[in-house]
């Protein structure tokens, strides 16, 4: 995979916080570029955007977050690249649909988590009424996601018909669709039959419970979830109240179940409220620190982060992909390069090849 940054600079992502060793090989960066090698190229250049149609001749995919009429100016839109390339899976990451009247306007996550009213999501919640995102590249990450899979669709479809084509991923649809698969809630319905939302996600109870000696989270997934957490919290009268008997009911007083978890969780500390709830089939587990999770046993035993000693950053954590593949075992990838570092022997290969003059 070939990374093209703008020279000098190169991707923003590079700047997107203090680096202990280089200050362009910034930690997110670093997570989300291994595998790749970095070309820099000047599009406006017309040497450096004959690379550029070079390595597009012999790709597969062409993934681009440019705005259309950008891509246009460079003769890089999809019109003119299929022509040359009719195989050529273009996968075209913008920030609103182009067919309508927000199509040229700039997107990042902030954006879109304001657009998409989640950022008034917590608000719900806790009752301060100040909008605010939340702290995580969640819309990013999601249109990133929607891509991938877009992508290998598309060259699924092309293996079957011989045909490349466009796809268009922007990042306002794909966050709705995301958020409001959940909390489009009453405004499903026309006339809408209650208020907008997801109730369950947004009671203000219903959040990790006290311990003695910390936090836990547990989920109560169905009817006789309730009864199980009850009983190992030694109050089974409760749950069997009349209007408790039915799913109807538990969702209707959802609020007072969840308060009156929350007193009774105290009793116990933390590895034996979860020792209880594993051995009740329960889904539970305890809340720990953002900086705990590199060192979670489970994690340490699959491999999660691996240790390994970049070329100029030195020693770092990587990140295992998520999803395993039976027939193909993981393999070690190539490390997050320096801005450029490939250029030359990337322009050397294609020089070789006659796709270069």
């Amino acid at each position: 995979m070939i990374k093209v940054e703008a020279p000098g600079v190169g991707d923003a992502f590079r700047w997107s916080a203090k680096a202990p060793v280089s200050p362009n090989m910034a930690p997110g960066f670093m997570a989300l570029n291994r595998g790749k090698r970095s070309i820099a190229l000047d599009l406006k250049a017309p040497d450096d955007l004959a690379v550029l149609h070079a390595l597009l001749a012999e790709a597969d995919l062409f993934v681009v977050n440019v705005r259309g009429k950008a891509l246009e100016r460079l003769g890089l839109d999809y019109a003119a690249l299929s022509t040359a390339h009719p195989r050529l899976i273009y996968v075209h990451c913008v920030g609103f649909g182009q067919d309508g009247p927000y199509a040229d306007l700039q997107a990042y996550d902030d954006v879109i988590q304001a657009v998409t009213g989640t950022t008034t999501l917590l608000p719900r919640v806790d009752g301060d009424p100040r909008p605010r995102y939340l702290p995580s590249l969640i819309a990013d990450k999601v249109a990133g996601l929607h891509a991938a899979y877009a992508a290998l669709a598309a060259l699924f479809h092309r293996e079957r018909c011989g045909k490349g084509q466009l796809v268009e991923v922007p990042m306002f649809e794909a966050f709705t669709s995301f958020m409001m698969l959940e909390h489009l809630g009453g405004q499903t319905f026309d006339p809408l039959v209650g208020p907008v939302g997801y109730a369950r996600q947004l009671d203000p109870v219903r959040q990790p419970f006290p311990t003695a000696d910390g936090y836990v989270s547990i989920v109560m997934y169905n009817f006789a979830a309730w009864d199980r957490i009850f009983a190992v919290l030694g109050d089974p009268d409760f749950i069997a109240q009349a209007r408790f008997n039915e799913p109807a009911g538990r969702a209707r007083h959802q609020t007072e179940l969840y308060e009156h978890l929350a007193a009774l969780t105290p009793r116990l500390t933390t590895a034996e409220l979860l020792r209880r709830c594993h051995e009740q089939q329960l889904p539970a587990q305890a809340v720990r620190d953002l900086g705990e999770v590199i060192d979670d046993p489970h994690l340490a035993a699959t491999g999660f982060f691996k240790r390994r000693v970049h070329p100029s950053e030195g020693a770092y954590f990587e990140q295992a992909a998520p999803v395993r593949f039976g027939d193909h075992p993981p393999a070690e990838v190539s490390m997050p390069p320096q801005l450029g570092a490939d250029g030359g022997a990337i322009r050397a290969d294609l020089a070789a090849r006659g796709k270069l003059t």
